[in-house]
């Protein structure tokens, strides 16, 4: 297991539920990936399960719950995913952990707004692809689905400084 998803053991008092709904959902993640070595299949759902184990650990601990802790986890998460995955299948472990949002929104934008330009859609995908990195680190569905509704905000605005009229 990679070095930083050892530095926790199981806690005594740590609800087993939850690890096992952890470890589902990180094998359904890992399952998008198509990864035909096992081994590296396994290596990834375990760092996937790591890192929600520790985001929990931060939003459960109130005095180490801050943007830089989450910061920091989310950049060695990152950096873990890429000692195993390309590009490409980071941002699958991505759109998994963030229930495929930016994908969903970006081409709901694109189908409600056909006229948009190849600019105008190159912002939004921008902006949500910002949207999805703080997502990925949020505590809930909630919290998630709250990330994208901020960037949703500042994408309508854009778009309708832009010319365009949004119900």
């Amino acid at each position: 297991m990679p070095l930083l998803l050892c530095t926790r053991a199981t806690a005594a008092g740590e609800d087993s539920a939850y690890i096992k709904t952890i470890f589902l959902r990180s094998q359904k993640i890992v399952n998008q990936l198509d990864l035909t070595d096992t081994a590296k299949a396994s290596r990834v759902r375990d760092m996937v399960s790591w890192q929600y184990r520790h985001l929990n650990a931060v939003y459960a601990d109130k005095k180490d719950q801050n943007d830089k802790s989450i910061d920091s986890l989310h950049l060695l998460f990152l950096k873990e995913l890429s000692t195993e995955l390309t590009p490409a299948q980071i941002d699958k472990v991505k759109d998994g952990m963030t229930y495929s949002v930016l994908e969903v929104t970006y081409n709901a934008y694109c189908a409600e707004l056909p006229a948009l330009t190849d600019p105008q859609k190159a912002q939004i995908l921008a902006w949500l692809t910002e949207a999805r990195e703080h997502a990925m680190d949020a505590g809930s569905s909630e919290k998630k689905h709250a990330w994208f509704g901020k960037y949703k905000g500042r994408i309508n605005n854009y778009l309708s400084a832009q010319g365009y009229t949004l119900k």
